[in-house]
Parts: C-alpha cells; structure tokens; sequence
C-alpha cells in the first residue's frame, strides 16, 4: 500500500508529498504544520511559516507513479501515451509486456488495461516490479520469472509489448499468444534494432507491418508575453515499432 498521504503545489507548479499526516512537512519554502495538513480538505489553501502558499490534494494514481523505484531505463511517458493510442489499449484489454524493468510500463497500462502480465527474466528486477505494484495497490498485474524468447504460456492477448535486445526472436511466440487483431509493438533504442525487428516482420505471414516512429517533446516556457521554448527538451529515448495479428 503506498504511502504518499497528500500532495502539496506551489502556484510555481512545485510538489512535495506527505507520507506521514503525523508530522509536519518540511520544504525549501518552510514548513506546513501537520495539524492544518491533517484538516485540509481537497484543493484548499495553505501557508508555510514564510508565507509560502501551497494547495492541498489528496494524491491521483500519476502523481504516486511519479514516485515508483526505478532501476532499469523506464519507457517515458511521452512513449507510453503513443502505445495506447495506437493500440487503443482499454478497459477490456489483455496486455503483456517484457521484459518488466521496474515494472514502470506494465503499473502504467494496468490503471487502463483489464489485466496485465509481464515477462521479466532477472529477480531483481521481479522484485522491484513487486514492490512497485504494491506501491500502486494494483490488484490486475501477474509478473512472471519467464523468457519470453523461449515462450510464453498466457493466451488471448491483445498486445503485447517488447522492450528487448532482440525483439525479433519473440515474434513466433507472439503470434501464437496474440488474439486475431492484436498488437505487437517493439519499443528500441537503436535504428539497427527496428530494422532488424521490422524486416523479421515481414518475413513472417501472420502479421502486417504498420509503421516505426520516434517522439521527441519540447516544453514551452510561458511567462506573461515572454513565450520561448525551454532549452533543455526531451529527444530521443526510444523508437516505436507497431504490427497486427492477420492470422
């Protein structure tokens, strides 16, 4: 169960969370007292000991995922959103993924998905996937020791995703798992990686290729009429590769 009780925003847009409702909550801006903390209710305004203000709310599942253990390289958001979109994941999906990570992809898509399961071959990483599900109090996740290269015993899945070295060696195996119409999406660092797992792709009857594409985000600083790119955005983290089940 997580422990994050409230979220506390500057108007600046900063947050500070509050794990313990029994003391009060420290900040570069001064302190809040626990015992406003403890009856503010949602959205209501506070003040530190140096006048700063802070608006109150009790925590949405992304501000807790903003806070899961990574150890592994976690897909961004920015890339995640696209996989939904594309595959139109939802309530009634059966989604896989591997390998796991931190679990970080898998916690994301099972606050949408009806279930998840993911693949992941290293117990370290199992067991930070573990305590991050805990973390989320998701109850639709199943995180399995398996080699998803060698095979993978879950059917009836609408998409799976791969964050693999060689995505290209669980083509066979996914689309055996694949209903009739799902996606497989490989999510690679490298252009050498998307070749090889796309021309694997069309060597292989039983999918049709859709497309390979990278996102690249720029956030924008807005301050009155002084409107200016920010100078540091995020580039390349990763290139999407979709496919769907013919047969």
């Amino acid at each position: 169960m997580n422990s994050i009780k409230k979220i506390l925003i500057t108007r600046q847009g900063r947050k500070f969370y509050a794990r313990n409702l029994n003391e009060d909550v420290h900040t570069q801006y001064g302190y809040v007292k626990k015992e406003e903390l403890k009856k503010a209710i949602e959205g209501s305004l506070l003040k530190s000991n140096t006048n700063m203000e802070f608006f109150v709310f009790n925590p949405y599942f992304i501000d807790l995922y903003r806070k899961i253990k990574r150890d592994a390289q976690i897909i961004p958001l920015k890339d995640v959103g696209l996989i939904i979109a594309e595959t139109g994941i939802n309530k009634s999906s059966k989604v896989l993924d591997a390998g796991s990570g931190s679990g970080a992809l898998a916690c994301f898509l099972a606050g949408i998905a009806k279930e998840v399961v993911t693949y992941e071959i290293r117990e370290d990483f199992i067991e930070i996937t573990k305590s991050n599900i805990e973390f989320l109090n998701l109850k639709n996740i199943k995180i399995k020791n398996k080699d998803i290269y060698k095979e993978i015993d879950d059917k009836n899945i609408d998409v799976i995703i791969l964050d693999l070295p060689e995505p290209w060696n669980a083509i066979e195996n996914c689309a055996k798992a694949l209903n009739p119409g799902g996606f497989i999406v490989s999510y690679s660092p490298s252009i050498p990686q998307v070749a090889d797992f796309v021309n694997a792709l069309r060597k292989n009857e039983r999918f049709v290729y859709i497309k390979s594409v990278e996102i690249t985000e720029r956030e924008w600083e807005v301050e009155e009429r002084k409107i200016r790119p920010k100078s540091k955005g995020l580039g390349h983290s990763g290139f999407l590769s979709f496919a769907r089940k013919v047969q």
